[in-house]
C-alpha cells in the first residue's frame, strides 16, 4: 500500500531527476553536441574544466558573488529576526509578512523590476539617488558595479526566507535562559554571545549552507540583468554551463562542468555541517 502511494512521486523523480542525472553523467564523457554521432572522449571534458581560462574566470566571479551575497543576506536576516523577535515590538505580524514577501516573487521578475529601478534614464532609484547627489550612471554596464548590483537583487529576494528560518530558531530558545542570564548580570551582547548564538548554531549552519548553495547556483537575475556582462564580469559557473550547453552546443563539456559544481557544492555542505556539528559538541 505504501509503495502504491509512493509510486507516482517515484516515477516523476525517476523521469525528471534521476534519469537526467545519469544521462548528464554519461554525456560528460563524450563530445555530444545535440546532433550527430557522439564520440567517447574519456576525461577530456573534466581536464578542460580545470584548464579552460573562461571557466577559471567564471569561478572567480562566482566566488566574488558568493562573498557579496552570502554574508550580506545571512547577517541581514539574522539582524532583522532579532529585531522582530522582540515581544515589545508593535505590529510584529505585519513585519514578518512584509519581510517575507520578496521571497515569493520570481527572481526573474524581481530582476526585471530592479533593472528598471536602476536604469539611468527612467529608473526611480537612480532618480532619487541623483537628487541626493549620488550619480551611479549605468550600473549594469559598469564592470565594478555590475556584480554588486546583481548580488543586491538576490539579497533582497532571498533574505526573507532566511529571516523566517532564523525567527523560528529564535522562538525555540526558552525564555527562561534569557531570564537566568539577565539575573546573572549578562548584558545584551553577552546574552547574544552565550545564549543565542550557541542555541542557534544548527539554524545558522542550515541558513549558511542554503545561502552558499544559492550563491554557487546564481543564474536567473544575472541572465536577465547582464547576460554575463559587462565583458564577462558577471559570468558565473552556471552561466558558463548555460553558454557552453545551449549556445556553443558543447553538451559534454557543460555536463562535466555541472558535475564538478555538484561535487564542489556537496563537499562544501559536508565541511560546514561537520564544522558546526563539532562546534555544537564543544559548546555542549
Amino acid at each position: 500500500m505504501a509503495l502504491a502511494f509512493l509510486l507516482p512521486a517515484l516515477v516523476i523523480l525517476g523521469a525528471f531527476v534521476v534519469w537526467p542525472m545519469i544521462s548528464a553523467f554519461r554525456l560528460s564523457f563524450t563530445n555530444a553536441a545535440g546532433f550527430g554521432v557522439e564520440e567517447w572522449v574519456g576525461v577530456d571534458n573534466y581536464v578542460k574544466v580545470f584548464t579552460d581560462p573562461e571557466v577559471q574566470d567564471a569561478v572567480v566571479n562566482t566566488l566574488q558573488y558568493t562573498v557579496l551575497f552570502t554574508p550580506t543576506a545571512v547577517l541581514a536576516a539574522l539582524l532583522l529576526a532579532l529585531v522582530v523577535n522582540n515581544p515589545r515590538l508593535p505590529w510584529r505580524s505585519f513585519f514578518r509578512t512584509t519581510l517575507f514577501l520578496p521571497f515569493v516573487v520570481s527572481l526573474a521578475v524581481a530582476a526585471f523590476a530592479w533593472s528598471y529601478l536602476i536604469d539611468p534614464q527612467v529608473g526611480l532609484l537612480s532618480y532619487w539617488l541623483g537628487r541626493m547627489g549620488l550619480h551611479l550612471g549605468n550600473v549594469l554596464e559598469d564592470p565594478s558595479l555590475a556584480m554588486p548590483a546583481v548580488a543586491l537583487v538576490a539579497v533582497w529576494k532571498n533574505f526573507g526566507f532566511y529571516f523566517v528560518i532564523f525567527l523560528a530558531g529564535l522562538q525555540d530558545i526558552p525564555a527562561s535562559l534569557y531570564e537566568a542570564a539577565r539575573v546573572d548580570g549578562a548584558g545584551v551582547l553577552h546574552r547574544f554571545r552565550h545564549v543565542t548564538l550557541p542555541l542557534l548554531s544548527n539554524t545558522f549552519a542550515f541558513v549558511l549552507v542554503f545561502a552558499m548553495i544559492a550563491a554557487l547556483q546564481a543564474f536567473d537575475q544575472i541572465y536577465v540583468m547582464t547576460g554575463g556582462g559587462p565583458y564577462g564580469h558577471t559570468q558565473t559557473i552556471v552561466m558558463e554551463i548555460y553558454e557552453s550547453g545551449f549556445r556553443k552546443l558543447e553538451l559534454g563539456f557543460a555536463s562535466a562542468l555541472s558535475y564538478v559544481l555538484l561535487i564542489a557544492t556537496l563537499l562544501l555542505s559536508v565541511v560546514q555541517f561537520v564544522f558546526f556539528g563539532r562546534r555544537e559538541e564543544d559548546l555542549a
